[in-house]
């Protein structure tokens, strides 16, 4: 069964949620004072976006937990991508990557400007938090812990920010760098999905970080096999700027191997709940998409 299966429609959910949330930091609120190309870079960032992978999952664990208020689980689902999409916009920029392209487009950097790029990051954050702020009168108990758990795997000590700080060290833990870099989101999609359906987010925080793990070793076999057409970004990145990748450290027989493995075991750490089947069925389904299963030993 592909992705499309078990999402049960929830791309036009979250591409909603998503749109709704993004028209606050527009000004589209009868603010026409709202600088036209600050919001037109806004825009570049968010739209079209990617697989949407963060708040699908978010979705997904909130309706395993019965998602009871769907309107705090949207605003969570859309705060999550709205702080992925800035992470993307400000990795991009000379001072990082300096990449080119982006879901196959210009950077916003490339087409707005590096200052404006820097003020679409800054903004896109604090659009979050406001979307969480804004939907906190449906459950506000809820609401604060969603704010907290995006917060703390954003920032220091263990969020995104630190993940990228990490290529500024001389000696990097491995083990930590790829925690907060890639995952930190993963785990406040599995985390904020519980929290916005009135469970515990402890219990999330194992299934969220294979998740991530596992992302990050697709991630690293992309960047070492396929071209900058295929993956709509730069390739070979983790070579040009010396960064730890499971290819260089295993082999790419060797990382798809330890990615089906730490696939394994995120649908063996799903908590018990109601939609534990249909979770597992998610990860199955995500496991088949990022595989690269037609690789051939030669490519090794």
């Amino acid at each position: 069964m592909g992705v499309s299966g078990v999402n049960g429609g929830m791309d036009a959910r979250i591409e909603a949620a998503v749109a709704a949330a993004l028209s606050l930091g527009q000004g589209a609120l009868g603010n026409a004072e709202a600088p036209p190309k600050l919001r037109g870079a806004l825009d570049h960032a968010v739209f079209p976006g990617g697989a949407r992978i963060r708040p699908t999952i978010l979705i997904s664990v909130a309706r395993a937990c019965g998602d009871d208020r769907p309107g705090l689980t949207d605003a969570a689902a859309a705060a999550l991508e709205l702080i992925h999409c800035a992470s993307l916009v400000h990795d991009d920029l000379p001072c990082f990557d300096d990449a080119d392209i982006r879901r196959g487009k210009p950077t916003v950097h490339r087409a707005y400007g590096e200052p404006l790029a820097v003020l679409t990051g800054d903004s896109l954050i604090v659009l979050a938090f406001e979307v969480l702020a804004r939907a906190a009168g449906d459950h506000p108990a809820r609401a604060v812990e969603l704010i907290r758990v995006l917060a703390q795997r954003t920032g220091m000590p263990g969020g995104i920010c630190a993940g990228q700080g990490w290529e500024s060290e001389a000696e990097v833990n491995v083990a930590a760098y790829h925690r907060a870099k890639t995952g930190a989101l993963f785990i406040a999609a599995t985390q904020m999905g519980a929290i916005a359906a009135g469970q515990e987010a402890e219990p999330w925080e194992e299934l969220g970080a294979r998740i991530g793990a596992a992302f990050q070793v697709a991630d690293d076999l992309k960047d070492a096999l396929l071209t900058e057409a295929e993956m709509g970004k730069p390739a070979g990145q983790d070579l040009a700027h010396a960064r730890p990748s499971a290819v260089q450290e295993l082999g790419v027989l060797g990382a798809v191997s330890h990615l089906k493995d730490i696939l394994g075991g995120a649908i063996a750490s799903i908590p018990s709940c109601p939609g534990e089947a249909m979770l597992a069925a998610m990860v199955r389904a995500y496991a088949e998409r990022m595989t690269p299963v037609d690789l051939q030993p030669v490519r090794g």
